[in-house]
């Protein structure tokens, strides 16, 4: 019998008009029926894993469907970074059309980022447009590529290039599955925490200093604060500026660095948050460079980066020429204009600036951060 949650529930809403939908946070959820009550009305329901996340937690979110679809299918990926392809996205379709799914079925996206970026994908695609839920696994997932609508795969010569801005019915960020983390996962999530506060909010930067070994150590209360917060301060950024036109490009502070490391290295060599934490670093070495803040600021995010697990060094890509090859690879970032790469710095803490630098200077920043 699917369970119904009687535990503490906050909630975050992203208003975007009839795109509006609302963020779920707290224990239990996945297991509760009611978790999933007043979605779009519909006969079937598909959920969209993996192959790590499915033996733990795919039985149970077909029983907590079950109460509301007639029937519930699901289908299940290869897991990590390197599977998020056209071949990947392709299994989704195969099962949606397999199983005979009109444009009333409801996507489930159940696992991390790779999961609920493919599954989203998927979802604007299919019929031209079906439902979708993201029902997040992950601390990366939960505090940012679960929220917002971004969806996408991979291509060989950049990130997350091919895909579609598409929102979904609602987020359900049940805070148990992250007992089941493994500890490199847990601190790759950190790093898309820890982002937040230099672009948006120094008081939530300070609270994670003072709380970071409670969140490694996986508190509840702690990664309860942790989520919500990102989440408020993600919801804020999206309600303004929902397709990326301005504001909203500051979320990705570090990656344009990260992401360059992410291609250049092969898709999941690094992890998305690892490649991104080593970016934050660099992305605040280049706005100390630009006179942007203090080399004390500089030091600070690296100390914290480093208490979250993640590195701080950056990889050689090239040993021949590894800041052209750096550089090749973030002229293809999206935020990059006529072939000048822009960066999301950080013009004094707390404030964000979408800019470019030279290129002489961001070869230096590289050269530093590799031999850091």
């Amino acid at each position: 019998m699917p369970k119904t949650s009687h535990l503490s529930i906050e909630h975050v809403d992203i208003a975007l008009g009839d795109r509006s939908y609302r963020i779920a946070i707290g224990r239990g959820l996945l297991d509760a029926a009611d978790s999933f009550a007043g979605l779009p009305a519909a006969s079937t329901a598909l959920i969209v894993s993996n192959t790590t996340v499915a033996p733990l937690y795919l039985a149970r979110l077909c029983a907590a469907l079950a109460p509301h679809y007639r029937q519930v299918h699901s289908v299940v990926l290869p897991d990590g970074e390197a599977f998020k392809t056209w071949e990947s996205l392709n299994l989704i379709f195969d099962a949606l059309l397999a199983k005979a799914c009109d444009r009333k079925t409801v996507l489930f996206a159940l696992g991390g980022g790779v999961v609920g970026d493919m599954t989203g994908f998927a979802a604007a695609s299919y019929m031209r447009g079906v439902p979708f839920v993201q029902v997040p696994t992950t601390v990366l997932a939960q505090v940012d590529s679960s929220v917002g609508g971004k969806t996408a795969i991979n291509h060989p010569l950049g990130k997350n290039m091919i895909g579609a801005f598409y929102q979904p019915q609602r987020v359900v960020c049940d805070l148990d599955a992250l007992k089941t983390l493994p500890p490199r996962e847990l601190s790759a999530g950190l790093a898309e925490v820890i982002k937040y506060g230099p672009i948006a909010d120094m008081a939530f930067l300070d609270w994670i200093e003072t709380n970071i070994d409670a969140l490694m150590a996986r508190e509840p209360a702690a990664l309860a604060h942790a989520v919500r917060r990102s989440c408020e301060i993600k919801a804020d950024v999206v309600g303004q500026d929902e397709r990326e036109s301005g504001l909203r490009a500051i979320l990705n502070f570090g990656h344009t660095f990260g992401h360059a490391i992410e291609a250049g290295m092969g898709y999941g060599a690094w992890l998305h948050g690892e490649a991104v934490g080593c970016g934050l670093v660099m992305a605040a070495r280049l706005s100390q460079r630009l006179g942007l803040v203090d080399e004390a600021f500089v030091e600070r995010l690296r100390r914290l980066v480093l208490r979250a697990g993640l590195p701080v060094v950056a990889p050689v890509l090239d040993a021949a020429d590894n800041a052209g090859r750096y550089l090749a690879l973030m002229r293809v970032d999206k935020k990059s204009e006529a072939g000048e790469i822009k960066f999301v710095l950080i013009d004094g803490p707390g404030r964000a600036v979408v800019r470019g630098a030279p290129d002489a200077l961001v070869a230096e920043v590289i050269a530093e951060s590799c031999r850091a």
